[in-house]
């Protein structure tokens, strides 16, 4: 039955069901563009232009740099940016030089940060003034020996990068770094290195090239090992399936975060892949977003529900063209159908929506952008990607139709998690990957998400995990109990609510439960919404029962819509 893969009587013609993927490092694909389009532009970014020529000398440039201080192979070097050149060129510079990736989420609190450079032992942090303080109060409880700083002006035009610090002191953002032998400016370290190419042997099976952290059941991010054969795999799959895309001739808006995996493969990977130009941004702005549509034209956008339901309510809208914009695909939560149709026929493109895990690349579903799309399906699993569905319980293969847990297999697929094999062979069978994501298979092919298997909860397209907002909440000196669940928001997807229950004699205010959660959680991960109880409801073991709050909460907000309503 899976060896039928009914799906792929549906693929296009122009999608060969099965790739044939270079054995070469993820290197090369700047390398093969550099070659056939040395002037076409790389990045766009503020109004600086980057060519594919200067892009790749910059990255040969700091991987000199690194190999210069010491970094070997195999050795982790941590990114902490937003969406600027610097972060490609560290990527890629890393990577030349033979060290593995690990991507930091700029928000990241101290907590998440020490726990993130602890566990990957990464010795190398590239970061932005604006973060210095942060990553230098971690420091003495991490592996690190060197931090290179960058600022947001170090790639900006000329009049913008003169400019930039006054703009900075108006807001308020007057960084200091305090340089020395092992803390250097980022721009000096790449100026001063040679520009002569660094390649340092790859095995793309088996060599790492990215630790990208992920959550999981129990809390604690987990570092995702990513080879350089898994990040060829995803981005020679997403081309095969946007098989309209020129070589040479694409402009891609880059708002998603390159330290998302998402971003990474669907916008930096994907995007030098195939020598289009990359268009960044470091923050979502719908203004900005207009603006860079207005003056780019970019023809692709990947992005997740929020960006786009943000653009169609903006009042600005009527007096934008988004008609440059040929195809996004959707990811990181489901797409809303209206969303869909209605940035359909604004952009006379196509949406649609995309499934993955940061454990597979991520991409291992989506619907196909120039044919049939199924709305409310994740779409067909992509080239050389088989599916099964699974009984949760017993593990058993489920005939078509039937609800069980998803498993995919395929080139994109993690070696595992970063010492730790007990929690890669919980979820890493036989080659198959346990998604943790619960849903079925119809009789054409195409895959429906009904339920996940985990309590994660996904708003704006990040991920929380309840446990760590939890552990937080619990640290407060009035709490006894605390729940958190995602609950549906029709800007976010879904957003964090929390239930409490006081100590006896003890209360505390929404402000102050906020204040306490900000000073230790991501902005994202804080609970938007609290409801107090007296109790919580538990099993026999005493542990609490997520599910029926989120049923209580459903039933509720339904009977106040039906009493809206009548």
């Amino acid at each position: 039955m899976s060896n039928a893969k009914p799906w792929i009587a549906n693929y296009p013609s122009e999608t060969a069901p099965s790739l044939d993927y270079p054995r070469i490092p993820l290197t090369q694909f700047l390398v093969q563009s550099a070659a056939s389009y040395p002037d076409n532009n790389a990045i766009y970014f503020m109004g600086k232009t980057i060519s594919y020529r200067e892009l790749l000398e910059l990255s040969y440039r700091f991987a000199n740099a690194l190999v210069k201080r010491g970094v070997q192979k195999g050795d982790r070097v941590a990114i902490m940016l937003p969406n600027t050149p610097q972060a490609v060129i560290s990527y890629y510079g890393a990577l030349f030089a033979g060290a593995i990736v690990v991507m930091t989420n700029p928000l990241y609190t101290e907590r998440e940060l020490i726990h993130q450079l602890e566990d990957s032992g990464a010795e190398t942090i590239i970061t932005l003034d604006l973060l210095y303080k942060r990553v230098a109060q971690v420091r003495s409880s991490t592996p690190l020996k060197r931090i290179f700083v960058t600022s947001v002006g170090d790639f900006l035009p000329l009049l913008k990068k003169w400019l930039y610090p006054l703009v900075q002191k108006k807001q308020g953002q007057t960084p200091q770094v305090t340089y020395s032998a092992d803390v250097e400016p980022f721009l000096s370290a790449v100026k001063e290195s040679a520009v002569t190419p660094v390649h340092v042997p790859v095995d793309p099976e088996q060599d790492i090239a990215l630790l990208q952290y992920t959550g999981g059941t129990t809390g604690v991010a987990k570092g995702v090992m990513l080879t350089h054969a898994n990040l060829i795999a995803n981005a020679m799959q997403c081309q095969a399936v946007l098989y309209k895309l020129r070589r040479g001739g694409e402009r891609i808006l880059g708002v998603l975060p390159l330290f998302h995996v998402y971003g990474m493969t669907t916008v930096m990977n994907k995007g030098i892949c195939i020598a289009a130009e990359i268009i960044l941004v470091p923050k979502f702005e719908v203004k900005q977003i207009f603006e860079m549509i207005d003056k780019r034209k970019p023809t692709l956008f990947p992005g997740a529900p929020t960006m786009y339901i943000a653009l169609i309510n903006h009042p600005d809208l009527k007096n934008h063209d988004l008609s440059s914009i040929e195809a996004c695909v959707s990811g990181s939560a489901p797409l809303p159908v209206e969303v869909k149709v209605k940035f359909e026929e604004l952009t006379g493109g196509k949406l649609v929506e995309g499934y993955g895990l940061t454990e597979a690349s991520p991409v291992t579903h989506s619907n196909p952008i120039w044919e049939k799309s199924i709305t409310g399906s994740i779409g067909m699993p992509w080239p050389d990607t088989d599916c099964r569905i699974l009984d949760t319980v017993t593990g058993e293969e489920l005939p078509q139709g039937e609800v069980g847990e998803l498993a995919v297999k395929g080139p994109q697929v993690m070696l595992g998690y970063w010492n730790r094999p007990e929690e890669t062979a919980a979820v890493l069978k036989d080659g198959w990957l346990l998604t943790g994501d619960v849903g079925y298979m119809d009789e054409n092919g195409y895959f429906y998400i009904v339920d996940r298997k985990k309590d994660m909860i996904i708003a704006g397209g990040f991920n929380i995990y309840p446990r760590e907002v939890e552990e937080v909440l619990f640290e407060h000196p009035s709490i006894q109990e605390a729940a958190v669940i995602g609950v549906p928001d029709p800007y976010r997807g879904e957003t964090v609510k929390a239930f409490i229950v006081f100590k006896d004699g003890k209360q505390a205010s929404e402000e102050e439960l906020e204040a306490h959660c900000r000073k230790k959680l991501a902005a994202y991960k804080i609970p938007r919404k609290y409801e107090f109880r007296t109790e919580l409801p538990k099993t026999m073991v005493g542990k609490v029962l997520r599910r029926q709050l989120q049923e209580e909460d459903k039933a509720r907000q339904e009977a106040q819509d039906e009493i809206k309503t009548s």
